[in-house]
């Protein structure tokens, strides 16, 4: 018969199971966005290279090239293969952008944000980063069926457009050798981390609701994000 100590340290199995494939679908998706950016920068460096070759054909059966319009062509291929593959492809969205883009393009907008903040982030909550990157792409699609004017667009735009960065922001602007420093019972990091976890929970709840067309609930159930540490007090 399973004891008190059998039945913890299965809990404790089930929980560690429920994370892992948690965290590994949101990891999985972080690795095929960087392989579909790779692909597009690849397709833009081929694109690019065969406008080169081609007019550099086209310039050769009117006028000879000679060894130093070879040259120019290899010089040319060579920068835009650079270009296309440093530079990026759009420019990054700006956390004053979220409040404001159309609200069918708030999660993609707000997953691209999240990527280039990720890098600035502890190790420990990026995997919560890409779980909330995994929700907003399921969002997306629902988002766009829902009316801008609506109290539940608004409610989804008060949690992704507006907390989230702001949460993200105010651990930002406190000093790196303070962010392991215990105030208040915690630790910047785990405040930073509480917030991601209610973030997260929000957004699941969110899409839930949407699926189901429960858009009183959404619009009117009161839960909204309190962001007890931000700015100078997180």
């Amino acid at each position: 018969m399973p004891t008190d100590v059998d039945r913890q340290l299965a809990a404790a199995d089930a929980l560690l199971d429920r994370t892992r494939e948690r965290y590994g679908a949101a990891s999985k998706r972080g690795k095929q966005r960087r392989e579909a950016e790779i692909l597009r920068r690849v397709g833009r460096i081929a694109a690019a290279d065969a406008v080169i070759i081609v007019a550099a054909l086209v310039i050769g059966f009117i006028v000879p090239l000679g060894m130093f319009g070879a040259l120019a062509v290899m010089a040319l291929l060579i920068l835009a293969t650079l270009v296309f593959a440093i530079f990026p492809l759009s420019a990054p969205p700006r956390a004053e952008q979220l409040a404001q883009v159309p609200l069918k393009a708030l999660p993609l907008t707000t997953e691209r944000w999240l990527e280039t903040q990720r890098p600035a982030l502890p190790s420990p909550v990026r995997g919560l980063v890409d779980s909330i990157g995994v929700k907003l792409e399921t969002l997306a699609p629902q988002l766009a069926q829902l009316d801008e004017a609506s109290p539940a667009a608004s409610e989804v735009r008060k949690l992704v457009g507006e907390q989230l960065p702001e949460l993200l922001n105010g651990y930002a602007r406190v000093p790196e050798p303070l962010r392991r420093v215990e105030r208040n019972g915690l630790t910047p990091d785990q405040q930073l981390a509480q917030g991601l976890q209610v973030i997260d929970d929000e957004i699941a709840e969110m899409s839930q609701q949407l699926a189901q067309g429960d858009l009183d609930l959404l619009a009117t159930r009161g839960r909204y994000l309190q962001i007890k540490y931000q700015g100078e007090d997180l």
